[in-house]
């Protein structure tokens, strides 16, 4: 989810400490341009002004012009981050923000050497403070309105800004909630946004590799399982009005690759909040649930869930709680973001232990 309902999504945003004045707000981002760390790329450390440059891609109807590889870098989502580090950035990367889970394995040292700004919402200046050349998010609730702020905010200071296209190709951002999709999600929309910062940060080769890799998992995961007929259903926070997953995000991705069906099928919502009533009439095969660090809602953690789940008594009485049939994932792989690859192989596994997909 975003940074307010399951995932991170739009609820629990920092207060907002008084913002400077317009013209030392922008002499901090002129100055980005030229401060931080040489950036390697493919071959060679990229100078300013790289052969190639300026370099423009097209992103949620806006166009993304970098002028030279960025070398100081905010992530304002997990997500983002976790795709930087994996391209090996992390020497570009000025701050990240807005976590809900341990960052990704094999990420560590990487994620280590990065400042963390916030762990949730940062403020407008505190990323302005970073003193970035490049701003990359994966919710529009995050750069946006009621967000740290929009893009064109930081486009009039100079600092290029890039949303996850996976938060806005066939998605409808304007209501209250996560948004509604009118296109199910694929991960040929991950791997662009993989191939987008690759191709901005002059590291294309290292892109084509994370997105091979990542083909190759899915593949593996899913070689020869068929578990039609079996129903999901994915919780992601809140005890007293669960989030769970509609059609056609993440979820709808792990879902179809391994031939289930999704028991919120009928709403095209990213993340519904319903009545347990309601989970327990639809009484899925198995249940997937987040398992959170981050605390902004309740019932973050799996174990929570699962203690709410076999006491309750509109539950504890499901197909999913009496056999047990718990698949524990991180918030990310509920997200789409390259950890729903993760989701994937988790999930298959997971049927195959307990003996529903062939």
């Amino acid at each position: 989810m975003s940074a307010a309902g399951p995932v991170g999504h739009r609820r629990p945003f920092l207060s907002r400490r008084a913002l400077r004045g317009p013209v030392l707000l922008l002499s901090g981002a002129l100055l980005a341009a030229g401060c931080g760390s040489g950036a390697a790329t493919d071959d060679a450390a990229a100078p300013a002004g790289a052969a190639g440059y300026p370099r423009t891609v097209r992103d949620c109807g806006h166009d993304v012009r970098v002028t030279a590889p960025p070398r100081r870098a905010v992530s304002l989502n997990q997500g983002t981050t976790e795709i930087l580090l994996s391209l090996g950035l992390a020497d570009r990367m000025a701050g990240t923000a807005t976590w809900t889970d341990p960052v990704m394995k094999g990420l560590e040292k990487a994620n280590s050497a990065v400042p963390r700004l916030a762990d949730d919402m940062p403020s407008f200046e505190t990323v302005l403070d970073a003193e970035p050349d490049f701003v990359a998010a994966s919710f529009a609730s995050t750069l946006g309105t009621g967000g740290v702020a929009t893009r064109e905010r930081f486009t009039e200071l100079g600092v290029p800004a890039y949303l996850s296209p996976s938060d806005c190709a066939g998605k409808d951002n304007s209501g209250d909630g996560d948004g509604v999709r009118s296109e199910p999600l694929t991960m040929d929309t991950v791997y662009g946004e993989v191939r987008d910062l690759a191709r901005l940060f002059d590291v294309e080769q290292r892109g084509e590799k994370l997105v091979a890799d990542l083909e190759s998992r899915v593949d593996r995961a899913t070689s020869g399982i068929d578990a039609s007929g079996v129903t999901l259903m994915y919780w992601f926070a809140n005890s007293t009005s669960p989030y769970l997953a509609g059609c056609c995000g993440a979820p709808g991705v792990i879902t179809r690759a391994v031939g289930a069906e999704n028991a919120m099928d009928d709403t095209h919502e990213e993340w519904p909040q319903v009545g347990w009533e309601t989970v327990a009439d639809r009484d899925p095969d198995v249940l997937v649930l987040g398992d959170l660090t981050r605390k902004s809602q309740t019932a973050e953690t799996a174990a929570k869930k699962i203690e709410f789940l076999e006491s309750n008594p509109v539950t504890r009485n499901m197909t999913a709680v009496r056999k047990k049939r718990y698949v524990l994932l991180s918030g990310q792989a509920m997200n789409p973001t390259i950890r729903t690859v993760e989701g994937v192989e988790q999930v298959a596994a997971a049927l195959r232990e307990f003996g529903l997909a062939k």
